[in-house]
């Protein structure tokens, strides 16, 4: 898969550092300090002038406060979240809702559906942070990157195909809270993508998925696509 410029790091779960052509970075899904697969040589960063949170779930967003105090991100969420880290000090939100496009910088966000839960703890307490979401970026070199947050697989992944063609999908394995291997792969087969680079899976021993699982179940479904297997803290480009 040529990314044509475009970096991509996995931070372990489903956070990912994405490094945009012309050098923006991008945080997806930001959980570092207490992500137990972040390599501690990558729990800092010089920038980061982008951060799309899919959910606010501790394992996706507990630390998108404080990096957003930090380094003044544009935080891209759905309405609830950015307001939400509005009130605890982002100073730069970009609020949008599911079906909707935005420019960002020089990057193209969409928010796509995402089949799930989605609650924030607000010290100790848990409030709703309205629904959650995926998200396609379109990068200024035309590539689309497809981030599903947490979901199961759901049928109008085909509409998402038909609209936005992503180029690259980063889909949950890990099963339990996300789907599984078997689910992914029927994902593949609705999104069609050129590649996939699995996330939330090994974090815990709950989430049993694993990409050797997933590559059979594409085999099996009869699914070309490049499967991408990172280690946590590997940079591709």
């Amino acid at each position: 898969m040529k990314l044509n410029g475009i970096k991509i790091t996995w931070l372990g779960h489903s956070t990912f550092l994405v490094v945009t052509p012309g050098g923006k970075n991008i945080i997806l899904d930001p959980w570092i300090s207490g992500n137990p697969k972040t390599p501690a040589n990558k729990k800092t960063f010089d920038k980061l002038d982008y951060m799309l949170i899919s959910h606010g779930h501790s394992d996706h967003f507990a630390d998108a406060a404080e990096l957003a105090k930090k380094h003044n991100p544009t935080v891209v969420s759905i309405y609830e979240l950015c307001m939400f880290l509005h009130n605890k000090g982002a100073k730069q939100i970009a609020p949008m809702n599911k079906g909707g496009t935005q420019k960002v910088g020089d990057i193209k966000v969409t928010m796509v559906n995402a089949h799930h839960s989605n609650t924030v703890d607000d010290g100790g307490t848990s409030v709703p942070g309205g629904e959650p979401c995926g998200f396609v970026i379109e990068f200024e070199n035309g590539l689309k990157l497809y981030h599903a947050g947490d979901t199961c697989v759901f049928g109008d992944m085909a509409i998402i195909r038909e609209l936005y063609a992503p180029d690259v999908c980063m889909l949950p394995i890990g099963d339990l809270f996300t789907m599984g291997p078997k689910e992914a792969a029927y994902a593949c087969s609705l999104l069609k993508p050129k590649a996939v680079i699995p996330m939330h899976y090994a974090t815990f021993p709950v989430l049993t998925g694993t990409p050797e699982a997933l590559q059979q179940e594409l085999k099996a479904r009869g699914v070309t696509v490049e499967l991408i297997t990172m280690k946590p803290g590997e940079t591709i480009s």
